[in-house]
């Protein structure tokens, strides 16, 4: 959650004059257009996997730079306009490519993990959230490893914090998971072990004991 006192950030992808817009951004926030930036990080995330899981720590430092500049918030209203664009569209998204959704969530997901209001998760990204991980649930996107994949990835990363904010959907969530897992055809045996892993999870208050642990991921290994 901490902004890196190093530039660590991983935005060699991009071409040099986008990594000189994003470095600027960072440090310098109101001399740079800001809806462009956003647009830039969304793009990129909603392509690459990698840099979808990093897109968070980059928005939160930009938040906080554009904060402490000028105390406005230029930044977070388009890159939040921009997600719920990107999630109205999200069942296209699906449909068109499982990497690009997947992308989607994994973003929407970071960014409700990164950017806070007052320390606490942003009450417009829980609904939201929970949207996509109850799509990941069902039992079509289930037959999918990809998609079990990034559903288990995502709870594993913001499913204490989601279960605070709401325990109600997180309980329907997971009886959802719990029928995929013993009713559910065509299920892979890596997607079966992962939702039992996640199940065992959340039973024992987010978190594995050492022993399961060693269990699943010799399993996942082999």
């Amino acid at each position: 959650m901490e902004t890196s006192s190093k530039e660590e950030y991983k935005i060699q992808s991009f071409d040099l004059e986008t990594q000189k817009l994003l470095k600027t951004a960072l440090k310098d926030p109101g001399s740079v257009d800001l809806e462009k930036v956003s647009n830039v990080i969304v793009d990129q995330s909603l392509k690459d996997q990698i840099f979808s899981r990093e897109a968070g720590r980059i928005c939160y430092t930009i938040v906080q730079a554009e904060a402490k500049q000028t105390n406005g918030n230029v930044f977070r209203r388009n890159l939040l306009n921009r997600l719920q664009q990107e999630f109205k569209a999200r069942e296209e998204t699906r449909q068109r490519s499982t990497q690009d959704w997947v992308c989607l969530v994994s973003f929407i997901c970071n960014i409700f993990d990164y950017l806070k209001v007052n320390n606490m998760p942003m009450m417009a990204l829980v609904h939201p959230v929970y949207d996509c991980l109850f799509r990941l649930a069902q039992s079509d996107a289930l037959k999918n490893e990809e998609e079990v994949d990034c559903l288990v990835l995502q709870l594993h990363r913001i499913g204490d914090q989601l279960e605070k904010m709401n325990l109600q959907l997180m309980d329907e969530l997971f009886n959802l998971l719990r029928d995929g897992f013993l009713l559910q055809e065509e299920l892979s045996s890596m997607g079966r072990l992962l939702l039992l892993e996640i199940l065992e999870f959340r039973a024992g208050g987010w978190t594995l004991s050492e022993t399961a642990q060693n269990y699943y991921y010799s399993e996942v290994a082999d």
